[in-house]
């Protein structure tokens, strides 16, 4: 027999309790160790980059000592043999090391921040559903634009250079030089031809940096589109379809980050060789200048050469200084997201514990009984007066349909969907965020003369506001059974609980005790994606994924042919949009669907799920938001859809259900009433009020 029972300790732990203690405005920071790693995936280039960092030094430094004994010859009238060619000879050599160590950091970077994105992007479509709920959209979306391009810059301004700066700048050190009006004179218009080049560069790297800033921002749109409508891609099983989408968009900004690392490497040789001509020239100048006696050969070689060398690795130094800084703050608040658990690590040990109850029998939950007591979680099991209160009412409903309405008969064949005592709590963090997202709008109401009153949620919103501290059940004991085939509504007052069961059935959350079966069987002993395979998602504001019509039907079947996709849409009464638009299912639907009518986005969502076959169809709040035309166009779908199926439907209007096979009456986390809408009229008052409220008795 499934246990009834699994304390799931983790739905109210903290999950970011160091944060918590750290607070808000210090954030999660990493250290110079956890960068260390994203350094060692390309430990070959880096070793590589410093190898050349120090030739780049040395090819530096030996020029101002080849100068020396240039200018002792010439003072000396001795032959300069080949002294001249190996200055050259040093002054390419070093720009051209230094122009492929650029190009090297660059590519490195860009690829440190590829493959953070890869890791962010797989991390956050698979995180739990509760993650989502407490955290903000574009806060996610940030980490994976913003934050791991500062780790760009931390490779790239200094870190891996910096044991050849030192050296250049310990050899700056040797000498210092007094200014010369004339010598500097010629410097600025040397330089200023080595601008012009670079400034006819930087126009193409302009526009190379337009296109990837466009790729960046294709890729954050990719993944708020992902993360937006993450229960709708978990229900469709699309995760990692769109892991593999979303990836693809991160390729092309990295493909774009490597051609600008190419333009770029071009910008460095000319600056640098614009430096070092500009170094000869003067030095050839200085050498006239000192053979008569107006200056003296160690002024000229202070000045002109160690001076630049100071300059560079000073420079280099303060930018790495406050590039790692930024990066280890934004390391910080990747690595966070990273180390949260995925939503089925810990499948399999809850699996474990579940059939090892089911094993040990009767005994087990005595054992669990005293585990929940000890760790404050209210025992469905106990006769509590809440629940002495509930059973004479759900005796009588159960006499009333001849059977147990909390357990099934050995000799009945196993409901499609069960609930057996199940309690839910949602997670501290969720509540948290919840509380912090309902004062933050009715601050805005308040600051705009709004009256609160004005502030509302979705049903699976005020699910959560109703749970206004993570020891308070959002479902208390709730107990009802789906036959297979039939078609049963779950009906009641905001906050009731309504969207929670179906979210429970989904298993975006797991119950905090008892359990639910789908037939016959534990949904905590399944597979995530095999049970969703055997559901059909319609959420109660079921997004429209901005692309195609076919592009949203094919989420959750990828294979399905234009002729099937058709099929469906005509079976839910969407006809009329292929023919209205000669691109039939190719005719794009908008941002959010902006281009189909509310009711056309609600028949859509179905038809998405019907596509795909599925045996249980879970519908919340279909027709909540549609007019009377297109209500009906919607009870039409439904009943068209739903022979051979089991339907969960959830309603305000006790219009679209009152032909339900089976009709569950919740309020405030427990089942108060079940039975047909005649039953329901006579035995349950506040189903009745219901009803009364909307003329249909």
């Amino acid at each position: 027999m499934p246990s009834a029972e699994l304390d799931e300790a983790p739905a109210t732990a903290p999950a970011r309790g160091r944060r918590t203690r750290r607070g808000k405005q210090e954030g999660p920071r990493a250290t110079f160790r956890q960068l260390l790693p994203y350094l060692f995936e390309h430990k070959g280039t880096i070793a590589v980059v410093v190898v050349l960092s120090i030739l780049s030094a040395g090819a530096s430094l030996v020029q101002p000592l080849l100068v020396g004994q240039v200018i002792t010859r010439v003072q000396q009238n001795l032959d300069l043999g080949l002294l001249v060619w190996a200055l050259v000879g040093f002054v390419i050599l070093g720009s051209l090391i230094s122009g492929y160590q650029h190009y090297l950091l660059q590519r490195t970077g860009t690829a440190v921040v590829y493959s953070s994105r890869r890791r962010l992007i797989a991390r956050i479509l698979h995180l739990p559903i509760s993650e989502f709920d407490a955290r903000r959209t574009g806060d996610l979306v940030s980490r994976v634009g913003s934050d791991t391009t500062l780790l760009y810059a931390a490779l790239t301004q200094g870190l891996a250079d910096s044991i050849g700066n030192a050296l250049l700048f310990a050899g700056a050190l040797v000498a210092m030089a007094i200014i010369d009006p004339l010598l500097l004179g010629i410097i600025v218009l040397v330089i200023g031809v080595s601008v012009v080049g670079v400034v006819a560069l930087s126009g193409r790297i302009r526009t190379a940096s337009t296109e990837q800033q466009e790729k960046v921002g294709e890729l954050a749109s990719g993944v708020e589109r992902a993360v937006g409508s993450i229960r709708t891609v978990r229900a469709s099983g699309a995760t990692e379809r769109e892991v593999a989408a979303v990836t693809g968009q991160a390729t092309e900004a990295f493909e774009v980050g490597v051609r600008i690392a190419k333009v770029s490497a071009l910008v460095v040789p000319i600056a640098g060789i614009a430096l070092q001509v500009s170094l000869l020239v003067v030095i050839g100048l200085g050498g006239f200048r000192v053979a008569t006696g107006a200056l003296s050969i160690a002024n000229l070689v202070t000045f002109i050469m160690f001076l630049f060398m100071l300059i560079a690795p000073l420079g280099s130094f303060f930018g790495a200084i406050t590039s790692v800084n930024q990066a280890l703050g934004a390391l910080g608040r990747i690595q966070e997201v990273l180390d949260l658990p995925t939503e089925a690590q810990d499948d399999a040990a809850i699996a474990a514990r579940v059939r090892g109850m089911d094993a040990a029998g009767p005994g087990a939950a005595e054992v669990q009984v005293a585990h929940t007591a000890a760790s404050g979680i209210p025992n469905p099991h106990s006769a509590t007066p809440e629940h002495e209160a509930e059973e004479p009412e759900v005796a009588q409903i159960a006499a009333s349909h001849g059977r147990n309405p909390r357990f099934a008969t050995p000799e009945r064949q196993a409901a499609a969907i069960e609930f057996r005592e199940v309690r839910f709590r949602y997670p501290e963090n969720v509540v948290a965020a919840r509380r912090k997202a309902e004062s933050e709008a009715l601050a805005v109401l308040e600051s705009a003369h709004v009256a609160p009153a004005a502030l509302t949620f979705t049903d699976g919103e005020e699910d959560a506001a109703a749970s206004t501290s993570p020891e308070t059940d959002v479902l208390r004991g709730v107990s009802f059974e789906v036959p297979r085939g039939a078609r049963v509504a779950l009906v009641g007052p905001s906050g009731a609980g309504k969207s929670t069961t179906l979210a429970l059935i989904e298993r975006f959350y797991d119950p905090t005790g008892g359990a639910i079966l789908l037939g016959g069987e534990d949904v905590r002993t399944l597979d995530r994606d095999a049970l969703r395979a055997q559901l059909g998602y319609v959420e109660q504001d079921a997004p429209t994924l901005a692309g195609t019509i076919g592009d949203n039907l094919r989420l959750a079947s990828p294979e399905a042919s234009d002729a099937e996709c058709e099929e469906v849409l005509r079976a839910v009464n969407l006809g009329e949009v292929l023919d209205r638009n000669p691109l039939g299912i190719d005719a794009p639907v908008g941002e959010s669907g902006v281009m189909l009518s509310g009711g056309e986005r609600q028949r859509l969502a179905i038809a998405r799920a019907l596509l795909a076959a599925p045996p249980i169809l879970l519908l919340d709040e279909s027709t909540s938001s549609l007019d009377g035309l297109n209500e009906q166009r919607m009870r039409d779908a439904i009943d068209a859809v739903a022979a051979g199926r089991t339907l969960i439907v959830i309603a305000h209007r006790l219009s679209t259900v009152v032909d339900s096979d089976h009709i569950v009456v919740m309020d405030h986390g427990r089942v108060v009433g079940q039975g047909t809408h005649s039953e329901l009229v006579q035995s349950t008052p506040l189903y009745r009020d219901l009803a009364k409220h909307q003329l249909l008795v």
